[in-house]
C-alpha cells in the first residue's frame, strides 16, 4: 500500500501542546510518538494526540506546507484544526484502522 506523505499536527490535549510535523507514512510515524520511541518535543511533552492531518502528492508539498504551518501564530493551529476535528479526538485509530499503540505498551493480561 503506497501512503501519501502528510502534514499533522498533534497534541497533548485540547488546545494544549502542539507539534507540526511531515512524514512519508503516517502510521509508522505517528505510532512512534505515541510509543515515545524517539527522544525530543513530543516525548518531553507528552503530545500524543493526532488532531489534524493532510495528505498531499509530493514530499516537496508536504514539506512546504509543515513550513508555512510552523510559523502560524497559534491561534491559526487551533482554527486550522477545530474546522476538521471539532472535538479534538485522536484521528490515529480511525485513520490507520489500528489500535492505539500508546495504549497497547502498558497493557498486561488479567491474572487468571
Amino acid at each position: 500500500m503506497e501512503i501519501d506523505p502528510a502534514v499533522y499536527i498533534l497534541a497533548s490535549a485540547r488546545n494544549g501542546t502542539l507539534y507540526v510535523g511531515v512524514t512519508s507514512d503516517f502510521v509508522s510515524r505517528i505510532s512512534e510518538h505515541k510509543q515515545d520511541l524517539i527522544d525530543g518535543f513530543t516525548k518531553k511533552f507528552g503530545v500524543h494526540i493526532l488532531a489534524y492531518i493532510e495528505f498531499h502528492d509530493t514530499m516537496h508539498a508536504a514539506i512546504k506546507r509543515e513550513k508555512q504551518i510552523k510559523r502560524w501564530l497559534r491561534a491559526w493551529k487551533i482554527e486550522l484544526i477545530e474546522q476538521r476535528n471539532p472535538s479534538w479526538r485522536d484521528l490515529y485509530s480511525e485513520l490507520s484502522g489500528l489500535s492505539d499503540p500508546a495504549t497497547q505498551r502498558n497493557w498486561k493480561p488479567p491474572k487468571l
